[in-house]
């Protein structure tokens, strides 16, 4: 079997700064003041908030509660302002058919704010929720997430023999190798051609709008 991973913001989806927003609504909420700038590009909304904080786990917590709450209320601000990429429904739809492929999330999204994102655009017809990691997890390294994954999908359909992570920045790239997954790289997102080739993924795209190529480079292994 095959576990497809896909990250959602930057590889399947544009939610048109609505996680921004609302992590910066969460931290007012909480902390009672606007945030200090964090970097977001491909690190986990607990890793994001624990910057937000200073790396204090004091109201950590209460941040995300918050996060998923006002990521909530915007469901329908995300599907009108942001988009899904090119060839994504394609994509998923034809990996969808194939025998031993299962797909699902690794996404540094709580795990509400993942089924928001990809529920706007309709997209949770092709993955498996349940097989996927979430930035809700307990991790440490995004690497770590790429395990959980792998321990749920083994649960629900046996052992896979395979893991592809598909990620649009370096530090996807990164968790794929660090866990032993294959890398797949889109340019769709928040890091461009030369930042992603020189984190050598094992295939790299500039988006998914080739369908029989997207395909050939995330079921290599198999």
């Amino acid at each position: 079997m095959l576990l497809v991973l896909w990250d959602i913001d930057g590889t399947l989806v544009d939610s048109a700064g609505h996680g921004r927003f609302a992590f910066e609504d969460a931290f007012r909420e909480v902390v009672g003041r606007d945030p200090e700038w964090v970097d977001y590009a491909g690190r986990t909304d607990h890793q994001i908030a624990l910057s937000m904080l200073n790396g204090s786990h004091e109201g950590l917590p209460d941040v995300l509660e918050a996060l998923a709450a006002h990521l909530a209320t915007r469901r329908e601000a995300i599907a009108a302002d942001g988009h899904v990429y090119p060839g994504v429904r394609e994509t998923l739809s034809a990996l969808d058919e194939m025998d031993g492929v299962v797909q699902s999330l690794l996404t540094g999204n709580v795990e509400p704010n993942a089924a928001v994102k990809v529920g706007a655009f309709g997209l949770e017809r092709w993955l498996d929720f349940e097989a996927g990691a979430y930035g809700s997890d307990p991790h440490e390294r995004r690497s770590d997430l790429v395990a959980v994954a792998r321990e749920r999908a083994a649960a629900r359909y046996g052992e896979p023999t395979a893991a592809v992570l598909v990620g649009d920045t370096p530090l996807d790239v990164l968790a794929a190798r660090e866990a032993g997954a294959r890398a797949v790289a889109v340019a769709t997102g928040f890091a461009d051609l030369e930042a992603l080739s020189a984190s050598e993924p094992d295939a790299l795209l500039q988006d998914l709008s080739d369908t029989e190529a997207a395909i050939r480079a995330i079921t290599a292994s198999t």
